[in-house]
């Protein structure tokens, strides 16, 4: 008879400053979509649940919003958001564009892993982007900070160095039993789900500084007797400007970002679905509480 492994259950956080790819190695790693992916820096608000199972390891990664110097509420919430994440996993990745190299976002973090205690697993990302010799100084004079208990050098976009890294996770977890059946891979509601991912549609059509004004709430979901469903969503933004800029000239830019929102959404559900999309005016909605609890987020972080 062969001996059965015990199995191994735990959260692994990624945490990083804004745009250092951890969205997309959350997806990598879970091996379909569950975190929303933009060029521009901040798409992540709230924390994501991806989950993939390594063997007899279930590893729950956490993708959190990027950590940054914050300014507004919404801010100093995202990064509470994501150091609450890293708080409370068993197991802390850093992940650093290495491109980028040890930025001031970087060192802040580094210095606050020092100060916790508790040393992280050090991911430098973007290697395909690099030469050997610009990597290696980088990952001596990080080493050297004492933050981090060894290094990984991987491509969230091409897979390079990702296995092994997901390897090394899944042996670190502690022994118990899978908090998830299986086949699941995200813990996240499919309303909030389709939310995100018009969110993210509209991160790609707008320009740099409006996404960060505008939230989507999910407000309607009617499930159809052949098998459909109808989901009715709200995009908020803060000005009458910024109205007309989600609507487009002739209402082009709403039907063009509600066509892509749909067509995955109806791939994430394997069904097929009607998406209704309202724009709304709501000037304050990143002082308001509810914004921040649909989305899971602590809203007196904003105060601190």
């Amino acid at each position: 008879m062969t001996e059965q492994r015990p199995t191994r259950c735990g959260f692994a956080a990624i945490i990083g400053a804004p745009n250092a790819g951890k969205s997309t190695l959350v997806n990598r790693l879970v091996g379909s979509k569950v975190a929303i992916v933009s060029p521009k820096v901040q798409t992540t608000r709230a924390r994501v649940l991806g989950i993939a199972v390594d063997g007899a390891a279930q590893v729950i990664w956490v993708d959190t919003p990027g950590i940054f110097q914050p300014r507004r509420r919404l801010e100093r919430a995202m990064v509470a958001t994501a150091w609450k994440g890293a708080e409370d996993a068993d197991i802390k990745i850093h992940l650093v564009d290495a491109e980028r190299g040890f930025d001031a976002d970087s060192r802040r973090i580094t210095e606050q892993l020092v100060a916790s205690g508790r040393k992280a697993i050090l991911a430098l990302n973007k290697i395909d982007l690099l030469k050997p010799e610009r990597l290696l100084p980088l990952v001596a004079e990080m080493s050297a900070t004492g933050a981090y208990s060894q290094t990984f050098l991987i491509s969230a976009r091409t897979g390079d160095g990702v296995g092994d890294l997901a390897a090394r996770v899944a042996e670190l977890m502690p022994e118990g039993p899978w908090l998830y059946p299986e086949d699941q891979i995200a813990d996240m509601p499919q309303r909030l789900l389709a939310a995100e991912i018009t969110r993210e549609k509209l991160f790609l059509q707008l320009h740099d500084e409006l996404p960060y004004s505008v939230a989507v709430e999910t407000e309607t979901w009617e499930e159809h007797r052949d098998g459909s469903v109808r989901i009715g969503q709200v995009i908020y933004v803060m000005r009458p400007s910024q109205k007309a800029i989600v609507l487009g000239r002739g209402g082009a830019r709403i039907k063009a970002i509600s066509t892509a929102a749909r067509a995955e959404i109806a791939e994430m559900l394997d069904r097929r679905v009607h998406l209704v999309l309202f724009v709304k005016e709501r000037p304050n909605w990143q002082d308001e509480r509810e914004a921040y609890e649909v989305q899971g987020m602590d809203w007196t972080a904003g105060d601190r």
